[in-house]
């Protein structure tokens, strides 16, 4: 008979391991390119471990995602174009599918204001943007930079109050064309990464634990989650770093 040689099976460290499985549980949502930077650890060494130990995160369904060439959501500096959307959230059985605005920067990718409420009308949607310039100017006012605000045509956006009010706070409105949201592609990516990352690990009971978990994942995102656009830096690293040159 022929000898026919076993696979030695893989070695690993299991030191490292270890303090990658502390991570992963703490952060569910977070993939190899992520594990490798809070370790300080080379991301392929990362994802062969990954690989080893089955502990690939969700993977998005396969399949070219259409991208268009005009009116692209890009900023070149932070405050020169903010972005925000909807997207339905389930919050239990009393309040059921609520509505989540977010506001982002599309320079520096952070989420600057958002709201999850029951009713998604124009208030909540003027509260996030009030969160938004809050949370960069530290109070509430005028934006004291030309900030453009971009978002599709739905009802809330172009209704008369929504509209008043970004204009009595400075920003200066942009639609994007009729039935194109890749056009505002920097929020309705990030709208992605919330599903994918927190919104479908979770099945809330209620409306209040919707809000805590979006809480405590908006400041991760902002503060420890390094994004791949942004060089590996997160949101707040990239806007910091602005101020200062």
């Amino acid at each position: 008979y022929y000898y026919q040689p076993t696979k030695a099976k893989p070695r690993v460290n299991e030191h490292l391991a270890t303090r990658v499985k502390r991570i992963i549980t703490d952060l569910p949502y977070a993939g190899y390119r992520t594990v490798a930077w809070l370790l300080g650890e080379n991301k392929n060494t990362i994802q062969r471990l990954f690989q080893i130990k089955g502990w690939q995160v969700r993977k998005r369904r396969s399949g070219a995602r259409p991208r268009v060439q005009a009116l692209p959501s890009v900023a070149s500096r932070p405050n020169e174009r903010w972005a925000t959307d909807t997207a339905r959230v389930w919050c239990g059985p009393i309040h059921r599918w609520c509505a989540l605005t977010l506001v982002i920067d599309c320079h520096t990718r952070e989420a600057l204001g958002w709201r999850l409420s029951p009713s998604g009308n124009a208030k909540s949607a003027e509260a996030a943007l009030e969160e938004a310039l809050i949370t960069r100017y530290g109070a509430l006012g005028r934006a004291q930079d030309p900030i453009t605000l971009r978002s599709d045509n739905g009802l809330v956006f172009t209704s008369r109050h929504y509209t008043r009010t970004v204009y009595q706070y400075g920003l200066k409105q942009e639609f994007i064309q009729p039935h194109t949201p890749q056009q505002n592609g920097m929020v309705e990516r990030l709208i992605r990464t919330v599903k994918e990352q927190c919104l479908w690990l979770h099945h809330f009971k209620s409306l209040d634990e919707a809000r805590q978990t979006l809480r405590a994942w908006f400041k991760y995102y902002n503060e420890q989650r390094p994004h791949q656009a942004l060089g590996m830096k997160t949101p707040n690293m990239v806007y910091q770093q602005q101020l200062v040159t």
